[in-house]
């Protein structure tokens, strides 16, 4: 049985990324790409604004809300990857069921044919914008994107309408350092424009909370099974100290626009200033096409405004 990612970290530290006063303005859609694999899209945190209070929402721990402080969790990472203790036996970690080749299958039929880009879902010319801000061990993310996103998914991504940027930010998880290799070992599947498969897979396979089910065995057992996933790069991408930078900004992100925690969907038009939603029910899909298409009708109203005047 493989033995917890070690919340210590390593012995040895790589410098904390830059930390500048106010949050650094980020796009929702992606520039030019640059060389090598292409930056993830962000949303400018005073693009970013709470929505009205959310009825009937399912009680959460207080843990799940605590805003993490990862500086001096981020200065023991080396690389985003966290000192993993040796593995004895061969058994499945407490909570986890191992692999699904169901699940795989799935989450391959979901995602086949839609375009990603870093951590984009959809396509970039979509005319609305999701920012989903996301703990990969948080229960509740997973009812949000087992449950209703699957729909989402086909009615609005899938047909041009709607791109979706995940994010990170830490509030189920346990120990920082474990968070931050986690998310880096999502990011590191986007520089192969996979990110999303490796990010449903986890919610779909993921543990029973506080079981310490994710390890090394367990994040390269998701990897394994993302179809057409070059391991080998995607372990070398998991040592680029930008993926950790890029979890820390995310969670100024969040702190910055005071969000209570996870899921976090914040909705809007592209380009434009994006409202948090707080659905009465995160596992229907209901509530969501009720928001998307009011989005879509105002697009519609204010174009055809635009070609009146």
């Amino acid at each position: 049985m493989d033995e917890p990612l070690d919340p210590s970290g390593p012995d040895q530290s790589v410098p904390n990324p830059p930390e500048p006063g106010p949050p650094e303005p980020i796009q929702s859609e992606p520039g030019p790409p640059e060389p090598g694999p292409p930056e993830p899209g962000q949303a400018e945190p005073s693009q970013l604004a709470p929505g009205p209070p959310e009825p009937d929402r399912p009680p959460r721990r207080r843990r799940r809300t605590r805003l993490w402080q990862l500086g001096a969790t981020l200065a023991a990472v080396a690389a985003g990857i966290v000192a993993i203790a040796a593995t004895s036996g061969a058994g499945v970690q407490p909570g986890y069921s191992g692999p699904h080749a169901a699940t795989e299958a799935l989450v391959a039929s979901m995602l086949h044919g839609i375009p990603q880009q870093a951590d984009a879902l959809g396509s970039p010319t979509a005319p609305l914008t999701l920012q989903y801000f996301g703990d990969l061990e948080c229960p509740y993310c997973r009812e949000f994107t087992v449950d209703a996103l699957p729909t989402i998914i086909a009615r609005w991504v899938r047909t041009g309408k709607l791109r979706i940027f995940y994010r990170s930010f830490e509030t189920a998880t346990r120990q920082p350092s474990v968070f931050v290799t986690q998310q880096v070992a999502a990011l590191a599947a986007a520089a192969q424009n996979k990110m999303w498969n490796y990010l449903e897979l986890f919610y779909h396979e993921q543990g029973r909370e506080d079981s310490e089910y994710v390890t090394e065995r367990y994040l390269r057992g998701l990897a394994k099974q993302v179809p057409g996933l070059n391991l080998a790069r995607w372990s070398s991408e998991r040592a680029n100290p930008r993926l950790t930078a890029i979890v820390s900004a995310d969670n100024r992100t969040a702190r910055h626009v005071h969000l209570p925690g996870t899921p976090g969907l914040f909705f809007g038009p592209t380009g434009g200033g994006l409202t948090l939603y707080r659905p009465s029910s995160l596992s229907s899909p209901a509530g969501f096409d009720r928001l998307i298409e009011a989005l879509l009708a105002r697009l519609n109203q204010r174009a055809a405004t635009a070609e009146l005047s």
